[in-house]
């Protein structure tokens, strides 16, 4: 999916190492020490900036492009770090709200590939560097090349131990806690909360919705008091949509970077208040609530992706959806689903609103679970649904039973699955 030849050779050198977003992730590697060591033989390119860690079960992506995007309004050199990506690994990495060139990636990517080479044959421990740690490596040679002022970096999974945690975040942002990677991360929000904390490090700030008397909190405040951190707190309302939530997160992070002296251009220090409407259009993500409509024999179908693939996430998407008048019936969906998810949760969130599903299995997606596998399980559940491995034909089916039905379309599960989708759609 790339132009540029000297990033699909340096991608093809980089899909020749482990991938962990692509295989199961319960023998996936325990230890930082490889992407230390790549950091330290290439000059340490996470101290070229200054950073926001963000690590969350979800919306930590939409609150990094929302921090981006105002440090980017308010004059500053701003950088981006996100995963996975939707269509093309520059999504990846983001100047300014654009995708880095991949011109630029490649050259980045290339520096790193030639690093590991050297630990390889050094047998160093970079030589046990993965996919991911070569890419996170290459954005941050990226945002230093650029000179980038202030990176919204976010975590690929969990944080103590993920690739992003060699920065040093100024602030440390925890959107929520749901379960998920439970095999990886444990099987309680309280254990996932000691994993997803532990970016946060002394001297820095903590930003987090997350109540003293929750069950992931109290993890999260005892490191926090541990540390000497101050821990500032985000209380949306119970009806706050999941954009006003992200929004005030973001907003609390601009605020603690004023009170940081962190000031635009302009000499004024950040605040909250430059999230405005414009902000919050710059910062949308592709593949996130996303809606296009499509032709149905005549009519037109509305369609919506989003990557939602945890059952409280689902839940809030359905919500917020609803609001919309056309989308308040209900939907018809396509879905894919990792083996690793909670599928009869995820189920029975989708049960509420949807009138028929169709299962799929995206390629490339070697961790999904079979088509054939989750319509047994939704037909445990009482829910109407076919299973159509092929993405484009699920697609298809998915078109003729909203239209027949007079419902809309969501495709959703897998950002795997938008991405293939999104592109063979049209009306974008």
């Amino acid at each position: 999916m790339v132009e540029n030849q000297e990033l699909a050779e340096a991608m093809a050198r980089l899909d020749a190492l482990t991938d962990w977003e692509q295989r199961p992730r319960k023998f996936m590697r325990v230890g930082l020490e490889p992407m230390q060591d790549l950091a330290e033989r290439l000059g340490r390119p996470q101290q070229a900036f200054r950073a926001v860690h963000v690590a969350g079960t979800k919306g930590k992506g939409s609150v990094s492009a929302l921090i981006e995007a105002a440090l980017a309004r308010a004059g500053l050199k701003a950088g981006r770090y996100a995963s996975p990506h939707v269509e093309t690994v520059t999504e990846r990495v983001t100047l300014q709200g654009r995708e880095v060139d991949e011109a630029t990636l490649a050259r980045a990517l290339t520096q790193a590939l030639d690093v590991y080479e050297d630990a390889r044959r050094a047998r160093t421990a970079a030589a046990e560097a993965s996919w991911f740690d070569l890419l996170t490596a290459a954005a941050f040679l990226v945002f230093g090349e650029a000179g980038v002022e202030w990176a919204a970096v976010e975590v690929g999974l969990g944080g103590r131990l993920d690739s992003t945690n060699v920065v040093f975040g100024e602030i440390a942002v925890i959107t929520n806690i749901g379960l998920e990677h439970t095999e990886i991360l444990g099987e309680t929000r309280a254990l996932i909360a000691r994993e997803k904390v532990g970016i946060l490090k002394a001297g820095a700030v903590l930003v987090t919705t997350l109540a003293p008397d929750d069950e992931a909190g109290r993890v999260i405040q005892a490191r926090a008091d541990k540390l000497g951190s101050p821990v500032i707190r985000v209380n949306p309302d119970d009806g706050a949509t999941i954009e006003e939530t992200n929004v005030a997160l973001a907003g609390a992070v601009l605020d603690q970077l004023g009170r940081k002296g962190v000031a635009g251009r302009d000499g004024r220090p950040l605040g909250a208040t430059m999230i405005d409407a414009e902000t919050r259009a710059a910062a949308r993500l592709v593949g996130r609530m996303e809606r296009i409509d499509v032709d149905a024999g005549g009519l037109r179908l509305p369609v919506v992706f989003d990557g939602a693939h945890v059952p409280f996430n689902l839940a809030a998407v359905l919500r917020d959806l609803a609001r919309a008048p056309d989308l308040a019936r209900p939907c018809v969906a396509v879905v894919a689903l990792a083996s690793d998810k909670d599928a009869a949760g995820f189920l029975a969130e989708l049960q509420k609103r949807a009138s028929a599903v169709v299962f799929t299995e995206p390629h490339g997606a070697s961790r999904g679970r079979p088509a054939s596998e989750l319509a047994l399980l939704a037909a445990s559940l009482g829910l109407r649904s076919e299973a159509e491995p092929d993405p484009q034909h699920a697609f298809r089916r998915g078109v003729e039973l909203a239209a027949e039905g007079r419902a809309w379309l969501l495709v959703t599960g897998s950002l795997y699955l938008v991405g293939a989708l999104r592109r063979s759609t049209s009306g974008r």
